[in-house]
């Protein structure tokens, strides 16, 4: 399978897709290195890596059970399905030969099914066949969680693991803390579904920013021995253009402890 590489509406590269696995086999061409995904080098091993990334963790709870549910063989070939689509970048594949534009796929601009994220929190279908369009298939983490649309904006619905369901909780009242602390932070609140608790926060990115994780970021650039993960991180902002960030992230490491 041919795709293109697409970061919003520019075309960054040719890229083969196994067709059994849905991973990376050959990446054919690069037309725009400087929007490849930050952190590793051109090249096919960087690509799956950053795809595999994208992709729902075959260890989170219920996930091979939601795959089966959805006919679909593994997480990268779900993601497929959605072109790659995320809500937290404007990465996706364009399928060769295909004439879609961002406009027509970006999960910022368009409605998207439930039906993947019904199927990842337990739920029976709603009978016929699922539609597999989904930013869940493009969501990882441990913690089972589903995109909503709440007032016109997508939202995150996280749960929490047995047996006390807690994380949205702790979500909460972080939330609470960074509030009453003057930080700037995503808010978040509590919501109950099924009889579980869910935390529910507003989509941090928009169709003009980004999320670039910081091991992306260290990924940039190689660290010596001497210098501890910290240091390599605020270095790596510096240079590429972010500034000093160390007061900010010294907030999240106290707020963390």
């Amino acid at each position: 399978m041919q795709y293109t590489l697409m970061h919003k509406k520019l075309p960054v590269g040719e890229l083969e897709m196994d067709e059994s696995s849905g991973a990376v086999a050959k990446v054919r061409e690069i037309y725009r290195p400087e929007h490849l995904p930050l952190g590793g080098p051109a090249d096919r091993g960087w690509l799956n890596q950053w795809w595999s990334d994208r992709t729902l963790p075959l260890d989170r709870a219920g996930v091979r059970e939601a795959l089966a549910a959805l006919g679909v063989a593994g997480p990268r070939l779900l993601a497929l399905h959605s072109w790659g689509l995320s809500l937290s970048d404007h990465y996706w594949l364009r399928p060769q030969g295909c004439g879609l534009a961002w406009e027509e796929v970006s999960f910022f601009r368009r409605p998207f099914s439930g039906d993947v994220g019904d199927a990842l929190l337990g739920r029976p279908g709603r009978g016929g066949k699922p539609e597999l369009r989904s930013p869940d298939a493009a969501t990882d983490g441990f913690l089972p969680k589903r995109w909503v649309v709440l007032e016109g904006r997508p939202h995150l619905m996280k749960g929490g693991s047995p047996p006390y369901f807690q994380q949205p909780f702790n979500e909460v009242l972080a939330s609470e803390l960074l509030k009453r602390l003057g930080v700037p932070h995503v808010p978040y609140t509590l919501c109950w579904q099924g009889g579980r608790p869910y935390s529910l926060c507003p989509c941090l990115v928009a169709e003009d920013t980004e999320l670039v994780t910081a091991w992306q970021v260290m990924g940039t650039g190689k660290k010596d021995n001497r210098t501890s993960l910290y240091q390599h991180f605020l270095a790596r902002c510096e240079a590429l253009g972010a500034g000093d960030l160390t007061a900010r992230l010294d907030e999240m490491l106290v707020l963390d402890y």
